[in-house]
């Protein structure tokens, strides 16, 4: 049998310390929304106790925990210090240059203090908006937990937008306060922020009025006189004392823009008491925290909402001690990530499928040459992914004894939804298998239906959960029409198609937009790209389907070649039609794609998503659409002249 269709049950050393145990989902089913209340009352402290768990009278506006109030910062922060743990490392920052820096959490609460007063000071209020445009640096973690502190509601954009994208954020929510610096560093150079902001606020018709800069790489900005500030001379004056304030527990937390099908990216409006009882439950059990022993390591950028969940809220409400980086994995070269594990002794590393089928490209000789020995569970988090590199992950990075927990969940969910539970679920390579205690998933046909075992359908979540989405800001219609208008009875639509196996576990399948009808057969993306990467000569695959006269729909697949096969020169034309045989043999002949495109890249997203629509375009001989969103813009000039070739 090979490696992908093995199963990896857990050690008896590692299930006989971990945090969660198999009692955990019995419980969750016998005590209802009970079971969220317990826990929050463990994990976080509450100034005002609630005294009801949940409010589903009006679905699907949920309010959990309404009548309790609390201090976001002060459960991240402050109690902390007060429990003794002041001296603890909280934060170890990486800068892409090698600069680094170190916070103890009575380090990061005298910085989240200085920037609640300076912020305070500068005007902003509870229930204003602060648009934050910074890169992976502290900075940008202290400004989450100042606004957090005073109630303000923290909007970030992420660093790689457009000053179009920023603008309309900005926009959208009213912001009063940019928080933004003069640039930061990419693989090697350094880059600008601040001009983007002046392009986004040119008109002087913005809501905002301040504009507080970080200096990070000392490029030359523009300066607006009144308008603008710097925060060392701004916040690093600040006194470092701050009474944290209490706050309802459905008082908003965070705006976070995530881009819809059609028309204007929606933002997604998360509130406070019920979003960190999430966020601190799995970020405890998922990830088997030991904020004693362990370093932890969530790669992703705060620009996202892993970042919010799993780097700024769950990692500091559990008193965690991590790394933070502002680079990328390959500068100054391909053992970055690696090296950081070294370095620091990372024991808990979080990171994407996108990275780390990109470093199977550059070969298991680059993570080898490093001491990956302090790493005990692995995480992986953005797509489902394909089995060849969760085997890759596990046996390469994890030397076969660590844990992976392949969690799917969503900017609207606000945490981690379907997962493995470390020391308790028997690992399937490339599913996500079962819903987290205390979370009601189900795979259902289209009239809503429950599927039998191996039935393609759409996931949905059929019960409230304490981390939802509480609307669209600004829209509530938009938000029921967009997630709960499929269904009857308060179902949410997750967008995602999934499957269940015989043993009950999930298999997610991708986007329904990425579900493609060939003749009939539902086919799913992420299957087919996972047959075309068990392909030796494959590093990397994107698939689309483009409309066919006479199938429907049709599969194109757009490939990487890994170095090797690179390197020895065979005829495209027949190595592409090997790949398709490929596809058949290990898929049916089905799925076999009409064309298999070898090509230099794949269009992605500085987040490192694959733009196939982009693709799509190119597969239906169409002008290739936008491209503003894409890490390099010239990728798809050269996917067409290698075509043209």
């Amino acid at each position: 049998m090979s490696d992908t269709h093995r199963t990896f049950p857990p050690s008896e050393e590692f299930a006989a310390q971990a945090n969660a145990t198999a009692a955990l989902y019995d419980e969750a089913a016998e005590k209802g929304p009970e079971f969220w209340a317990e826990q929050s009352r463990a994990l976080l402290d509450w100034d005002t106790e609630f005294t009801e768990t949940l409010d589903w009278s009006n679905p699907p506006f949920a309010k959990w925990f309404q009548d309790g109030t609390l201090n976001a910062a002060y459960n991240a922060v402050d109690r902390h210090v007060e429990a003794g743990h002041g001296d603890r490392v909280a934060l170890h920052f990486e800068g892409e240059p090698g600069d680094r820096a170190e916070y103890t959490y009575a380090d990061l609460q005298a910085a989240v203090c200085r920037a609640a007063n300076t912020f305070e000071h500068l005007g902003v209020q509870k229930g204003d908006r602060v648009a934050v445009y910074l890169p992976m640096i502290p900075e940008a973690v202290v400004t989450m937990l100042a606004c957090a502190r005073i109630g303000a509601i923290h909007s970030v954009v992420f660093g790689g937008f457009s000053a179009e994208a920023l603008r309309s954020r900005i926009d959208d929510g009213r912001a009063k306060l940019v928080v933004t610096a003069d640039g930061s560093y990419r693989r090697g150079q350094p880059t600008t922020l601040k001009p983007a902001v002046d392009r986004a606020l040119g008109d002087g018709e913005s809501s905002v009025e301040h504009v507080l800069v970080v200096r990070r790489n000392g490029e030359d900005v523009d300066w607006t006189n009144g308008r603008d500030l710097w925060w060392h001379e701004t916040v690093g004056q600040a006194s470092s004392q701050h009474e944290p304030v209490p706050h309802g527990a459905e008082d908003p937390l965070f705006i976070l823009y995530t881009s819809g099908t059609t028309g204007k990216p929606k933002g997604i409006l998360h509130t406070t008491g019920g979003y960190l009882t999430q966020a601190a439950f799995t970020h405890r059990n998922v990830f088997d925290l030991k904020p004693e022993t362990d370093v932890y390591w969530c790669t992703a950028d705060v620009g996202w909402v892993t970042g919010h969940t799993y780097i700024v809220y769950g990692p500091l409400l559990n008193g965690a001690t991590q790394v933070i980086y502002e680079g990328t994995p390959d500068s100054p070269h391909r053992g970055r990530f690696w090296e950081i594990v070294d370095r620091y002794g990372v024991s808990i590393l979080y990171t994407s499928p996108t990275a780390i089928r990109t470093m199977m490209k550059w070969g298991e000789e680059i993570p080898n040459g490093y001491d990956l020995g302090s790493l005990r569970l692995l995480g992986t988090v953005g797509e489902a992914i394909n089995p060849e590199a969760w085997t890759w992950y596990h046996r390469v990075i994890g030397h076969g004894r660590c844990p992976i927990v392949d969690t799917w969940w969503q900017t609207e969910t606000g945490a981690i939804m379907i997962s493995p539970l470390p020391g308790v679920t028997e690992a399937k390579p490339g599913s996500a298998q079962r819903p987290l205690p205390g979370i009601s998933a189900g795979v259902v046909d289209e009239m809503g239906g429950e599927l039998d075992a191996d039935q393609q359908g759409l996931l949905v979540l059929t019960k409230p959960w304490p981390s939802m989405l509480r609307t669209i800001w600004g829209d509530d219609q938009r938000f029921v029409d967009t997630y709960w208008s499929r269904f009857d009875g308060g179902v949410y639509f997750a967008g995602d198609g999934a499957k269940r196996d015989a043993d009950g576990d999930i298999w997610v399948l991708g986007r329904v937009d990425d579900v493609m009808n060939v003749s009939g057969h539902r086919l799913s993306t992420p299957e087919i790209e996972s047959a075309l990467v068990s392909h030796p000569a494959v590093a990397e695959a994107a698939v689309v389907g483009a409309a066919d006269e006479t199938t429907g729909q049709a599969v194109f697949a757009f490939v990487i070649l890994s170095d090797a096969a690179a390197e020895e020169g065979r005829d495209a034309e027949e190595l592409s039609q090997e790949i398709r045989a490929h596809v058949g043999e290990e898929i049916s002949p089905i799925a076999k794609p009409k064309k298999v495109l070898i090509v230099p890249e794949l269009p992605k997203t500085r987040s490192g998503k694959i733009m196939r629509r982009l693709l799509k375009d190119v597969a239906e001989e169409r002008p290739v659409g936008d491209v503003s969103t894409l890490a390099d813009q010239t990728v798809m000039e050269q996917i067409t002249r290698s075509l043209q070739r």
